[in-house]
């Protein structure tokens, strides 16, 4: 079913409403209207990784560690195996007349802000720092979401619309303020991409931009649905309109901000604003017409769900889909994809058969929450590293201590037990090898959640390098073991430290890595599979200077405008076996694309996944242009000793120049593209001892 017919049905119900029911149809919880036969609906659901805070789902790789993927058809495929659980549930809850919070089949998910800051506590939840990688995984996931039938199987929603990515502290409050060219070349292609792939929702931001509400802003009509079409519905951030008059004092009164909201474009509230509608009609600030549209605009999104037919869509999937093996399973490959191997000296892969004691050591060994990261649901299985370790390692004595909290030093509050450190040393020091899982979780780094010490502010991170209570533990624990393998997990960029860096065998960057994510680590170090991760962000110097966090400007920001070099570059990560590559070509250009080829062979030993990346490098004397710009992406499954050749499509849309108002034009300089499994920066072939290779285009 197309818009333009569900948009006929839809106006033909909200046609029967009277105004007071119209405007009732606005809000998320949206009531029954009995003598129409309309079943209350409440619009708020989250799936970024999967159903979420509604029970039992399989819950992947956080969003984060989807994207260290670098691989856009598996994100596709979770897409489709969580709206397939979406239907599962939403099933049973229309049969037992469950209609509450998290049980329909509107989901504001993906966020598709740009993780601009390695501070941000929300970036666990984005796609990476960079828009191709965002804009590729966005429309993957929202096209597996939503399906490709007459109907939606489920409904995505991009968010935040537009440019959003902290502090947490100030987002009721702040004003973004950024060049027209950081907001076209930067902050605005993801969204633009997921309106290309169908998005039937997009979400604006609690902060202003250029002095607006993103909730009442005119880039709404002006470019979602002027200049990119958008037929979809627009809904506030949950309380943002409230803000609107509140915090942001752009309307004197609520009923004011409610008014401006609509006008604006935005047709469903998340919060209780829209209940002033009524105030707002009464004293003309709106028309009844615009009610009408808003009203019919989310109708005819009802409508495409299917929620109004006589058989309603996938009303035969059954709840034994959730967690269901096969979900599991994907579930795994996708936690074994997002692992990233930023160091390894050789000592990796281990022997399982050889392996004699092994220590894990760490406030995450044992963590169920550090599997999760936030808007999450809950696995009817959940495996942390200990417990992945003692079922990869069966021959092996596995001795767990948690060591030290994440962040607070003292156990207990009435004078005594102020740390573990001894007891996760002394079984490290017994140890003929010990696995230390650091890092973060959701309970502290994450969405305005009113932690504030010298390690977190309302979820963002004050400084890049762990909490020292973690720090200690892992430097006496690197005193008194000789082998020591560190698992990283965290939604963000942490510098370990010169001593644990430099001590430890080998480092692996987990991500919050879901259910199933402690198997994925074991199997990891015992060479089950070979790492093919990439990081979706860069990792910094804990000691270099970042930009200010209030400063929206991507100048020193990110791998593309990066003047430092970084600790561990965007785009890398290292494999178990070795990749060749050979025979680029350009095959064929059209005024949007070009065609390009590359030969890719797997010279080590063992099979392995190689991430191809193709990089564009270009020139313009009007404008400020990346170092690079990713724009290619492929996944090349291949044997030891296999070739294939691998063809990719880039768009020139990412390979074009930006000037100050933000137009895009072709590049009046040089265009050079790079093809290898990581960016051509010369941290990265440091790193890998690899290049990349090089395709003049002029």
């Amino acid at each position: 079913m197309n818009m333009q017919k569900a948009r006929e049905r839809a106006r033909a119900l909200v046609g029967q409403m009277t105004v007071e029911e119209k405007i009732s149809q606005l809000l998320y919880n949206s009531p029954a209207i009995e003598r129409l036969g309309i079943r209350e609906y409440n619009w708020w659901n989250e799936a970024s990784h999967g159903v979420a805070r509604s029970g039992m789902a399989t819950v992947f790789p956080h969003a984060i560690a989807l994207a260290s993927t670098f691989d856009p058809d598996l994100i596709g495929t979770v897409g489709d195996a969580v709206s397939t659980e979406a239907r599962a549930k939403y099933n049973k809850s229309v049969e037992w007349g469950d209609r509450d919070i998290y049980k329909g089949l509107t989901y504001w998910t993906p966020n598709i802000n740009i993780f601009r800051d390695p501070r941000w506590g929300r970036g666990q939840e984005t796609f990476g720092e960079d828009p191709f990688l965002t804009a590729q995984m966005g429309m993957r996931y929202v096209r597996g979401l939503q399906g490709t039938g007459e109907f939606l199987k489920a409904s995505a929603c991009s968010k935040h619309f537009a440019v959003h990515s902290g502090p947490e502290p100030l987002r009721h409050t702040f004003d973004a303020v950024v060049s027209a060219h950081d907001l076209w070349e930067t902050y605005l292609p993801a969204f633009e991409w997921t309106v290309k792939a169908g998005v039937s929702g997009v979400m604006g931001a609690y902060n202003r931009l250029y002095g607006y509400p993103c909730c009442a802003m005119p880039l709404i009509k002006d470019v979602l649905r002027g200049k990119w079409g958008f037929d979809g519905y627009f809904v506030s951030d949950c309380g943002a309109i409230n803000d609107i008059w509140a915090n942001h004092h752009f309307t004197e009164t609520i009923e004011g901000a409610a008014a401006a909201a609509l006008k604006a474009g935005c047709q469903l509230n998340c919060g209780d604003a829209f209940r002033h509608l009524v105030e707002a009609y009464e004293q003309d600030l709106i028309t009844e017409e615009e009610i009408t549209d808003a009203a019919v605009q989310l109708y005819s999104i009802r409508v495409l769900l299917g929620e109004f037919e006589e058989h309603r869509p996938w009303a035969d999937v059954p709840l034994s889909k959730l967690d269901c093996r096969e979900h599991r399973d994907l579930n795994l490959k996708a936690a074994r994809e997002a692992m990233v191997l930023l160091k390894n000296d050789g000592f990796l892969p281990l022997d399982p058969k050889t392996a004699k004691t092994i220590a894990v050591i760490g406030p995450n060994a044992m963590n169920q929450v550090a599997l999760e990261g936030n808007y999450n649901g809950m696995a009817s299985e959940y495996v942390t590293p200990v417990e992945g370790m003692r079922r990869v390692f069966p021959n092996a004595e596995i001795r767990a201590a948690k060591g030290s909290n994440i962040w607070r030093e003292k156990q207990c509050d009435w004078g005594g037990f102020a740390n573990m450190r001894s007891e996760g040393v002394a079984y490290a020091k017994e140890a003929d090898l010990t696995v230390l899982v650091l890092g973060l979780d959701c309970t502290i780094e994450g969405e305005e959640n009113g932690t504030r010490n010298e390690y977190f502010n309302d979820g963002d991170k004050v400084t890049l390098k762990l909490p020292k209570t973690q720090i200690d533990l892992a430097e006496e624990i690197c005193d008194v073991c000789r082998d020591v393998v560190v698992i990283l997990m965290a939604g963000s960029a942490i510098d370990l430290g010169e001593k644990i860096t430099s001590k430890a065998h080998a480092i692996i960057d987990a991500w919050y890595p879901g259910a199933q994510g402690g198997l994925a680590v074991a199997e990891l170090l015992a060479g089950v599979y070979s790492p093919s991760g990439r990081l979706p962000v860069t990792f910094y110097r804990a000691d270099d200077e970042l930009p200010a966090f209030t400063d929206y400007a991507m100048e020193g920001r990110t791998y593309r405008y990066l003047r430092t070099e970084p600790l561990w570059p965007f785009g890398y990560g290292l494999s178990y076996t070795a990749f060749a590559y050979s025979g680029e070509s350009l095959d064929a250009e059209c005024d949007s694309a070009y065609r390009v080829s590359v030969r890719v062979k797997n010279t080590g030993d063992r099979a392995g996944q190689e991430k191809v990346q193709i990089y564009a490098q270009y020139t313009d004397s009007r404008t400020p242009t990346p170092n690079f710009q990713l724009c290619g992406l492929a996944a090349a499954d291949l044997d030891a000793g296999e070739e294939k050749t691998v063809t990719l499509d880039i768009p020139k849309y990412w390979v074009s120049a930006v000037l100050e108002d933000g137009t895009r034009c072709a590049p009046d300089g040089s265009v050079v593209l790079w093809i290898g499994g990581h960016q051509p920066d010369e941290r990265s072939a440091a790193l890998t001892g690899t290049g990349c290779r090089k395709l003049v285009i002029r």
